[in-house]
């Protein structure tokens, strides 16, 4: 980035990156227990291995796609070990995911876990929407 800067003018400053939150990462270092516990309190229906898994990759965005469900029904469709349409949704919406590959290796990373069925509902999903 050192690099860069003579030639991009918005890179001029401090270094802001080096202290800042990724998106999600707004809580202390030590509060993933207390971030699980918070999100199984309040999305009790959630597997606690699905609970974990959303802890660490959304933090504290978890909310903003979980929203006020209070049932897997209010995720919408289940596409197997957790991965639920609104969070294929939020993928597609705030991290620009397209593909099946990409919201299953790069981004969930379940794409171990789901039989063929199971992906093949996916990349139809996805098909329509396209």
């Amino acid at each position: 980035m050192e690099q860069l800067k003579p030639y991009l003018p918005a890179l001029q400053g401090g270094d802001w990156t080096a202290d800042a939150p990724l998106p999600g990462g707004d809580f202390p270092m030590t509060g993933l227990a207390e971030l699980t516990a918070g999100l199984a309190r309040d999305y009790a229906f959630l597997t606690p291995a699905t609970l974990d898994r959303i802890a660490r990759a959304y933090g504290t965005q978890a909310r903003v796609w979980l929203g006020d469900a209070t049932d897997p029904s209010g995720l919408g469709l289940d596409f197997g070990h957790g991965l639920s349409e609104a969070e294929v949704r939020h993928m597609m919406t705030r991290e620009w995911a397209q593909t099946s590959e990409d919201i299953l290796w790069r981004r969930s990373k379940i794409g171990l876990r789901l039989n063929r069925e199971q992906v093949e509902r996916l990349e139809r999903w996805l098909e329509e929407r396209a």
